[in-house]
């Protein structure tokens, strides 16, 4: 290309050696930027004090390119930099060179799965409800500041969610000492990046004040790691139960407490800042656009029928979901990210990008491109939202872009649409001081002073808040030891492979495994690039996948190179199943990983012996799942040509207790007899243990009946003394068996504890914590006082103790 075809980028008038530093407003940079970008266009230039210049990207066009190409990356200059002191290599201020943003993207990932996001949701319920009942009881003209309750419900619930502290903000005046120095740290920060260095070294005492207000942050966050660390593992599952436990699969390497802190900080600080701006604004919004409040409550009316949201409730709440997307794109709360160059490039064909040159995003104006959104693109309408194929994804980027997208996108979604829900579920909202929008920026934008006062719908709602026990999560694992006879694999070789970043393909895949080995087959599990060139001609492969941003995960990248770039490879003689995880938030990559691998293994010759499956983590994830997952087996048994005998039927032959207050005479003989003969195999201090937990008494006679094949060795259809049949005829030494977990799990009515229960049917973990510690199902019935299983179910799960 000849240097006459490459053009200046516009710039404005600069003035010396400030360069364009005096056209930036110290309060509100974004903003400025964002009224030069009306005034210059879609690209600009803008150069500061030494020489240093950023470029300005707005217009979706160059935003495509800048974004799509690759040749870019995350850049710290500017408020980040400052950021950096106090979050240091943490997942957002770290850079994606240093090994530990990779180590603590591996690790965290998982923290923000389908299953995890269940099992948040009952915290974030608890969190909302006492943000509820504050304004339930508020006077009728009473001024609520919106920021502010944004502030303290955010905070609240990635506290409990990610690391099991209460701030318990909404039991407070002022707010919790952290948000102080948190709030006051992030704007010395964002204040730094405006000033000259000779300005700041005289600024002695707002130095001193920056340096203390970290110090305390760095002091709470070290007081909740040790205190984990002392308490020991107690089978937490949050976030920071993997920073102190997981170990990165690609270095097997931990990260240390350092790293820790800055990681707890960063999601404290990024998990609750910008989402309590999207709430406050999206209530604004509401407020000042009434036909879509009236069409929003109608929503939240038909869908919400409990006084607390389900998880799944929520994932329906369509229009809600459309409402913050549209608040995002009109106030992005966190404005702008920068990149820099990796190389010297051209962008456009038009203007010169050299190497390290840095490249800002400027979201506000990008989300209103009228080239992109249509001429209506300042007007707040969600309808824009509701194909997400319609979506110009180069023109929305309100979570980032690429990998250092923000990891807790769908947790901030999901904590929103839960808290809108319950907002138009319970109020009616007022504009009572008739507010006009002022944007305050500390990094991130709120609206400044907003307030307005509320009216109670239903009183009754409000006072029947408890905290629900979840829809029961799906698993394989219950049914795959129900349905079918345990020996119709014929130990038949099952190979399951899986790519996942985020834990919820890979968490599929061992429960998969988990039902084939109930089913006699010889199950496997591996990463798909484990197994490039040599899928197994003999068994069936199943296979379960995601995309990320349209690309393979890291485990699965080789897998796909294979299946595109080998040509002529024939594989006549696999046979395969695909499910695919996904979220139609994503719609122009949605399956597109699953959908290739598919595509690709019958091309070259493979038998599909089942449709392919695919998850919407967006909506009905677990049916979808569900669906495919009962149609796979009877395809496999099809495919193999065994035979199947399904005891579907049978499984129904549940054991049932009588109680009777004296020994009865049956057929059987007097009551207790047939088992007074057999040798004690369970301690006496040990049967009293089920007695406690069962409130039941030593000498308590029962009469158990159901099906003989069902209940192997115990008495059936005469009394027997619970201290006889306890002692006798089953094992309470055996460690708990992972479907005997999921049916704990099943019956425990505390959400928290159901989570811990179910997170123990993970194969590392329940190996780490159930295997090596030999924990009994007895051990778990007195850790979980909420496990409200019945003590004939307990007797049915109970291994029949095979030496007598």
């Amino acid at each position: 290309m000849s240097t006459s075809e490459i053009a200046a980028i516009p710039q404005p008038k600069t003035y010396g050696p400030l360069g364009n530093m005096p056209l930036i407003d110290k309060e509100a940079p974004t903003l400025s930027l964002w009224k030069i970008a009306e005034k210059y266009g879609p690209i600009f230039r803008m150069e500061f004090f030494g020489g240093f210049s950023t470029i300005f990207v707005s217009g979706h066009k160059w935003a495509g390119e800048v974004l799509n190409s690759g040749k870019f990356d995350k850049s710290l200059l500017g408020g980040l930099h400052q950021v950096r002191e106090f979050a240091g290599d943490g997942l957002f201020t770290g850079k994606t060179s240093e090994p530990n943003w990779q180590k603590a993207h591996n690790i965290l990932m998982p923290s923000f799965s389908l299953s995890a996001m269940k099992g948040y949701h009952s915290m974030m319920v608890d969190i909302a409800s006492q943000l509820v009942q504050k304004w339930a009881r508020l006077n009728p003209n009473d001024s609520i500041d919106v920021p502010d309750d944004m502030t303290r419900l955010t905070l609240d619930t990635i506290g409990l969610c990610g690391f099991n502290y209460r701030f318990n903000s909404f039991y407070r005046e002022t707010h919790d000492p952290f948000i102080i120095n948190m709030v006051n740290a992030l704007d010395e920060a964002m204040h730094k990046g405006t000033r000259l260095p000779i300005q700041d070294k005289f600024m002695v005492k707002k130095r001193q004040e920056y340096q203390k207000n970290i110090q305390a942050m760095f002091s709470l966050v070290d007081k909740l790691i040790a205190e984990r660390k002392e308490r020991g593992d107690q089978g937490e599952t949050d976030l920071l139960a993997r920073m102190l436990s997981a170990k990165d699969p690609q270095t097997g390497e931990m990260l240390d407490d350092e790293n820790i802190r800055y990681q707890i900080i960063t999601f404290l600080i990024a998990g609750h800042e910008t989402t309590s701006g999207l709430l406050s604004f999206t209530l604004y919004l509401l407020l000042k656009h009434p036909e879509i409040l009236e069409k929003a409550r109608a929503e939240v009316d038909s869908v919400l029928t409990g006084a607390v949201p389900t998880f799944k409730q929520v994932l329906e709440l369509k229009y809600i979901r459309m409402i913050l997307n549209e608040s995002l794109r009109l106030y992005p709360t966190a404005p702008q990210f920068t990149l820099y160059a990796k190389e010297d490039l051209v962008l456009g064909g038009k203007y010169k990008i050299n190497k390290k040159q840095t490249v800002a995003i400027l979201l506000p104006q990008l989300h209103r491109d009228k080239e992109a959104w249509g001429e209506d693109a300042e007007e707040f309408r969600p309808e824009r939202f509701e194909d997400p194929k319609k979506i110009p994804h180069d023109a929305y980027k309100p979570f980032g872009n690429g990998q250092r997208a923000c990891i807790g996108m769908q947790f901030a979604l999901h904590e929103a649409t839960l808290l809108i829900g319950m907002i138009l579920q319970n109020f009616d909202l007022i504009d009572h001081t008739n507010y006009q929008l002022k944007i305050k920026q500390t990094l991130t934008l709120k609206p400044e002073n907003f307030t307005m006062s509320v009216q109670l719908r239903d009183k009754r709602l409000v006072e029947s808040f408890i905290v629900p026990a979840e829809e029961k999560s799906s698993s394989v694992l219950k049914s795959a030891n129900q349905q079918y006879d345990s020996s119709i694999g014929n130990n038949t070789p099952l190979l399951v492979l899986y790519g996942s970043n985020m834990g919820t393909a890979e968490g599929i895949a061992k429960d998969l495994a988990t039902s084939a080995r109930f089913k006699g087959f010889k199950s496997e599990i591996a990463p798909l690039d484990e197994y490039v060139g040599v899928l197994p001609k003999e068994g069936v492969t199943v296979i379960v996948t995601s995309s990320y941003n349209g690309n393979p995960p890291k485990n699965a990248r080789k897998f796909v190179k294979w299946m595109k770039e080998s040509e002529g490879e024939m594989l006549d003689g696999v046979r395969y199943a695909v499910f695919g995880c996904g979220d139609t938030n994503w719609a122009n990559t949605y399956q597109s990983v699953p959908n290739l691998i598919d595509e690709k293994l019958a091309e070259k010759g493979a038998n599909r012996i089942s449709p392919k499956g695919q998850g919407d983590a967006s909506s009905d994830f677990d049916q979808q799942f569900e669906d495919w997952h009962e149609q796979l087996w009877p395809n496999v048994f099809e495919a193999l040509g065994l035979k199947v005998e399904n005891k579907s039927e049978e499984s129904n032959q549940a054991l049932t207790i009588q109680f009777v207050d004296e020994v009865q005479t049956t057929e059987h003989g007097s009551g207790g007899t047939a088992v007074q003969t057999v040798k004690t195999r369970n301690s006496f201090k040990t049967v009293e243990r089920v007695l406690n937990r069962f409130a039941l008494d030593t000498n308590t006679k029962v009469i158990l009946s159901g099906n003989p094949k069902f209940a192997t060795r115990l008495p059936l259809d005469f009394p027997v003394r619970v201290s006889d049949l306890l002692s006798l005829t089953v094992n309470l030494e055996e460690i708990v068996t992972r479907p005997q977990l999921q049916e704990l799990a099943e019956h425990t009515v505390c959400p928290p504890h159901q989570k811990e229960l179910e997170a123990l049917i993970n194969e590392d973990a329940y190996k780490a914590h159930v295997v090596d510690k030999g924990i009994t199902m007895l051990d778990l019935l007195e850790k979980y006082p909420a496990c409200q299983m019945p003590f004939e179910k307990f007797l049915e799960l109970l291994a029949p103790d095979e030496t007598h």
